[in-house]
């Protein structure tokens, strides 16, 4: 089945790239050039996958970013950001809206290629294994790539829902930065750096059960088991 990618991106040569990138690899391409005309691309027909800039006329793409997720037709959308901004400050604010990778300009057609497939890999082997956790009051069921809390649903992007599935394989168990980047499968963009972003923003989405993914000073990360 053929694959479908959204690019919204408004420097037509780098659009343009990216999507001679991804027909080579056999996806549907739409572009889109504006911030409000993309938002309603995808909202309208969700793609397999979003490159999406930062810098944007009419909405910015942390912006738009922030709204897919909050709404769950567009909320498991795997989203790659694609900007100039290289600091480590805003990759932190483009993974705490809800990004699952980071590709800062200029960039190889062959490495954002390899970006896309892992983050589709990584939600292709959650659908495969079909199991279902739960820890304390969060459920985890990795066939439906679903996570709850109390019964009620809660959105979370491809990396943050790997992260917390790793966490919870063994639940009291500490995990390392390191442990924790290496569990991300085929994962390129994951830092040890940038793994507390990630955690900081799955805890406010777990909402009342955030306060089970525990902090272990200078080591790493424990799911608590409730």
């Amino acid at each position: 089945m053929t694959k479908s990618a959204v690019i919204i991106e408004d420097e037509r040569d780098v659009s343009d790239l990216v999507r001679h990138a991804l027909a080579r690899d056999g996806f549907a391409v739409r572009q889109y050039f504006d911030g409000n005309l993309g938002l309603a691309g995808v909202d309208r027909e969700p793609p397999d996958v979003l490159i999406l800039d930062l810098m944007l006329p009419g909405i910015e793409g942390l912006e738009i970013c922030r709204r897919l997720r909050a709404n769950p037709k567009t909320a498991h959308v795997p989203i790659l950001m694609l900007t100039a901004r290289a600091e480590d400050i805003d990759q932190v604010a483009g993974l705490e809206v809800g990004a699952d990778d980071y590709i800062t300009k200029p960039f190889s057609p062959r490495v954002l290629m390899a970006r896309v497939k892992s983050v589709l890999r990584r939600g292709t082997h959650d659908a495969q294994t079909g199991e279902v956790v739960r820890v304390g009051n969060i459920q985890i069921d990795s066939g439906r790539h679903e996570v709850r809390v109390e019964g009620e649903a809660v959105a979370l992007t491809a990396t943050e829902f790997k992260i917390l599935k790793f966490l919870a394989g063994r639940p009291g168990r500490v995990r390392t930065r390191m442990e924790i980047v290496e569990s991300v499968s085929g994962e390129i963009a994951v830092l040890e750096r940038t793994v507390d972003a990630h955690v900081m923003s799955l805890r406010k989405k777990l909402g009342v059960a955030g306060d089970l993914v525990e902090t272990v000073r200078g080591v790493g990360y424990k799911l608590r088991e409730g």
